[in-house]
């Protein structure tokens, strides 16, 4: 991790200081993207401001910048999928809260204590942003049409071993 990232913050500080902070770590930090990046290589570069909007909506605005490693689904080669995001969670303490929330705001339920992990906040971030069947947008879409083999032709008919009786 950055040396001056910290590893926990409390969250009400940093909304009532109208604080912010911004990092870098290497991708070998995220644990829960193991099994969906082909490697760790790489860093991922953050950003979080903390603040309150017009109607006093505590919330965390997150702004994540990276280039993830894939395996492409089509070629079955690494690709690095672009992941440049920006979202702001509106920060509550029940999830009776969320209902109060602007539409245009994700819900981010605190600990009790206030305390979040702040990698595991950029974490569930780029767990969201995988796609479920990555695709390298620069290889083209594979259609393959393949005229049916003969075999196929005389499986298909399932009435062609009635022709055979008629003529007997």
């Amino acid at each position: 991790m950055s040396a001056h990232v910290p590893e926990t913050l409390d969250v009400w500080r940093m909304v009532a200081g109208r604080r912010s902070l911004e990092g870098r770590v290497p991708l070998a930090a995220f644990r829960r993207l193991d099994g969906l990046l082909t490697d760790a290589q790489g860093d991922v570069g953050f950003a979080m401001q903390f603040d309150r909007d017009a109607l006093q909506v505590p919330y965390v605005e997150l702004t994540i910048d990276a280039a993830l490693p894939l395996e492409c689904q089509r070629s079955l080669q690494r690709f690095l999928f672009p992941v440049s995001m920006v979202q702001r969670l509106g920060l509550i303490r029940d999830e009776a809260d969320e209902a109060a929330l602007p539409p245009e705001m994700e819900a981010l339920l605190v600990p009790e204590d206030g305390i979040l992990r702040t990698l595991d906040l950029v974490e569930d971030e780029l767990v969201l942003a995988v796609p479920a069947v990555p695709m390298n947008p620069e290889l083209p879409a594979v259609e393959l049409e393949a005229p049916p083999q003969q075999e196929e032709l005389a499986k298909a008919n399932p009435f062609a071993g009635l022709a055979s009786l008629k003529k007997n």
